[in-house]
Parts: C-alpha cells; structure tokens; sequence
C-alpha cells in the first residue's frame, strides 16, 4: 500500500509572465494535487504567498478550447503553449506554460487519483 505522500503530485513548470514589457519574465511554478484532500481541484503555486485552487477539469478543458471559470481562464497558444489568466482585484496575471507540463502535471493527477482507488 503507497503511503499518503506518495498519492499527492508536485511537478515543477517554468511558466512566462507576459506583460506589456518588451520581454516576458520567466516564473517557477509548483503544479500540485492532492486527491485525499480536494479529488478534483488543482493548485498553481506561485513564489511567495501565491496560490490559485481551480478545477481539474477547467485545466483540462482549457487544454483544447478557451474556457473560463470565475476569475481564471484558460486556452490553447499555438500548438504547443498554454494560457493561463489570472484576476484579482489588483489586475490581471498573464502566465504562459509549455503545454506538455501542464498534460504531464495532468497524466500525474489521474494516476495519482487511480493508486486512491486501488488501495
């Protein structure tokens, strides 16, 4: 039987914050699930004291087609990029992923969420 740790994700991606600067910046961000505690919501884990909790399926929708839900959207950039929107009351928040991060991050959670089930 797989300990409690291991059923939870924590993948890394490098996202790109995009702005109106001449250049993007780059930005480490933590990609984590965890099926024990919230079996169908993921979290964007920004440095600092910057979290996002959203559905997985609004991820995985946003993968193929533009969505929104709330305060975030999410839709495909070309082929191989993904756009994540974020809004708060102090603005927006722009963030560029690789997508196949975030379809590793997503393999991951469901993976993550069959070991549940079969332990």
């Amino acid at each position: 039987m797989a300990a409690a740790h291991d059923r939870e994700v924590d993948d890394h991606a490098k996202g790109r914050i995009i702005s109106d600067a001449p250049l993007s910046r780059p930005v480490p961000v933590s990609l984590r699930y965890d099926p024990a505690f919230t079996p169908a919501t993921v979290r964007f884990c920004f440095p600092g004291p910057v979290e996002w909790s959203f559905p997985r399926a609004l991820l995985e929708t946003g993968l193929r087609a533009p969505t929104r839900r709330g305060d975030i959207g999410v839709w495909p950039c070309g082929r191989v990029q993904t756009v994540v929107e974020l809004h708060t009351e102090e603005g927006v928040t722009v963030v560029q992923f690789d997508t196949t991060a975030l379809l590793r991050f997503l393999r991951h959670t469901y993976a993550a969420g069959a070991s549940m089930t079969t332990h």
